[in-house]
């Protein structure tokens, strides 16, 4: 095994040309990255592409020269160690990370071929199209109901109560098949269709999840990021989750970190791998990510030698 092969431990370095130490986490092979490894030749259109994508975090440098492109109606998952910026990434897609202070992001990211980071862009509007759901269930302290509807009202795109009946503008019908559309979307409709009116928090960790999701679908979003979605909750909800994942992914693009690999074998599409310093290793199609992977580190990394 050649010396760029090599299993350091966590308090060994590996000298550069300069001399200076380069350190290593914990069982993680030494290896150069290639930019081979993350060049990802896909049929169909990009949904969304990132180029030479660098966030820092005050000084802390999460993510670094990361270029990925996203296949539209598809799920992608991100997948790596604690630290490693997965999240960092996924936020960056929805410049959800314009809300951290702290936070400085340079290079470039396109939906559609449209720049996301040029001056003047429509926050509001690019999350309606980039959605989030987050790792912990966050429905609103409200009906079932009103959680759907909600997004959509604040949108403008349904009008209901007194003002709107008497202007004739009510679309209290439109809201009635927005709701069952939405949860049915999410696998929920069956469960809940007759307590819409109840509050949201009196329901289980993985309906609330769901919920969750379908208030994501609401505002009829085109992108869907999910940040462990599943991870709080126990193994029959987390299924369901997973089930739900396959079956939006024929018709919105889905991009989810997870940290389960045999989660994200069993429904992505194609796997990114981010490792140590905020840098992708590699990109690809998941069934060669797992079966045949170019980078040592990731094969490490995949069968359990550190992570």
């Amino acid at each position: 095994m050649s010396d760029s092969r090599q299993t350091r431990s966590q308090t060994e370095t590996r000298t550069t040309g300069s001399d200076q130490p380069l350190e290593t986490t914990s069982g993680e092979t030494v290896e150069e990255t290639r930019d081979e490894w993350v060049e990802y030749d896909f049929q169909g259109e990009a949904k969304m592409v990132a180029e030479d994508l660098d966030v820092h975090y005050g000084d802390d440098h999460a993510l670094q020269g990361v270029s990925m492109e996203i296949p539209e109606k598809s799920v992608t998952a991100l997948i790596g160690p604690s630290g490693c910026g997965k999240s960092t990434y996924l936020r960056c897609l929805n410049r959800m990370n314009d809300r951290i202070n702290a936070a400085r992001v340079d290079g470039s990211v396109r939906l559609d071929g449209k720049e996301i980071y040029q001056d003047g862009i429509n926050l509001v509007e690019l999350r309606k199209r980039v959605g989030m759901v987050f790792q912990s269930p966050n429905p609103f302290p409200k009906s079932i109901r009103d959680n759907i509807s909600y997004g959509p009202r604040k949108h403008g795109d349904i009008e209901t109560g007194l003002l709107a009946r008497m202007l004739g503008r009510d679309d209290s019908e439109a809201e009635r098949e927005l709701v069952e559309r939405s949860l049915k979307q999410a696998a929920l409709w069956d469960e809940v269709h007759d307590r819409l009116d109840d509050n949201a928090l009196g329901l289980s960790g993985g309906q609330q999840q769901r919920l969750c999701i379908a208030r994501c679908l609401s505002v009829d979003p085109e992108v869907i990021l999910m940040d462990e979605p599943a991870s709080a909750l126990d193994p029959i909800a987390t299924a369901k989750i997973e089930d739900l994942i396959n079956d939006l992914a024929k018709e919105y693009t889905v991009v989810i970190v997870t940290h389960n690999m045999q989660q994200a074998a069993r429904i992505s599409d194609q796997t990114a791998v981010f490792l140590t310093g905020g840098k992708l290793v590699e990109y690809g199609d998941t069934d060669q990510i797992f079966e045949d992977p170019r980078s040592q580190r990731v094969e490490d990394y995949i069968s359990g030698k550190f992570g």
